[in-house]
């Protein structure tokens, strides 16, 4: 079998795991995944097919091997841009780690493993609830991208697009003022 087919078993064996989600940001009140809750069993199943990872972060870009242990030299490669934290309090070294830490989640769970939640794959449609109301993750993937943001300039391009999915809730409104103010105080 290909480090392809491989891939792609090892994604629907990982599909049919229940998981916990044991992240809980506080500020936008949802619920995540972390890495301890996936990584062990990823790797179990990744074990079990025949695929190993390796994890490299330079300046600019982040890369996630997928190696075929039956042939090494069948590689699949996952890019992320790298990016900066400036956690409060924090060493510049923690600061990395925070990174580091963050690259690796979003690079299992959105390229390697396709983890896709209800809500996200709904927002990609631009659907709504049942009561009317936007749903609940495509305006936690408009949190996060306000969070993410590196510039004023981009900040207020996410918030005006956020706000105006928001379709007037006035809940997630709140939410989306919240996020901008905060990471507004920080780009400053």
């Amino acid at each position: 079998m290909n480090v392809y087919q491989k891939l792609n078993e090892a994604r629907a064996k990982f599909h049919q795991k229940a998981l916990k989600k044991s992240g809980f940001n506080k500020f936008a009140g949802y619920s995540y995944f972390e890495l301890s809750d996936f990584v062990i069993p990823a790797l179990e199943i990744f074990n079990e097919v025949g695929l190993t990872s390796v994890v490299r972060f330079g300046k600019e870009i982040a890369e996630f091997i997928v190696i075929n242990v039956d042939k090494p030299d069948e590689i699949i490669v996952f890019t992320s841009p790298m990016s900066e934290a400036n956690l409060k309090g924090c060493h510049p070294v923690q600061n990395l780690g925070a990174v580091e830490t963050y690259i690796s989640r979003y690079l299992w769970v959105h390229c390697v493993l396709h983890i896709v939640e209800h809500d996200a794959l709904d927002s990609t449609t631009g659907a709504v609830d049942e009561e009317g109301t936007p749903d609940e993750g495509r305006m936690l993937d408009y949190i996060a991208a306000i969070e993410a943001t590196t510039t004023v300039d981009e900040l207020k391009n996410i918030y005006i697009e956020a706000f105006a999915a928001t379709d007037g809730n006035k809940a997630w409104q709140t939410k989306m003022i919240a996020a901008k103010d905060a990471k507004k105080k920080v780009l400053k």
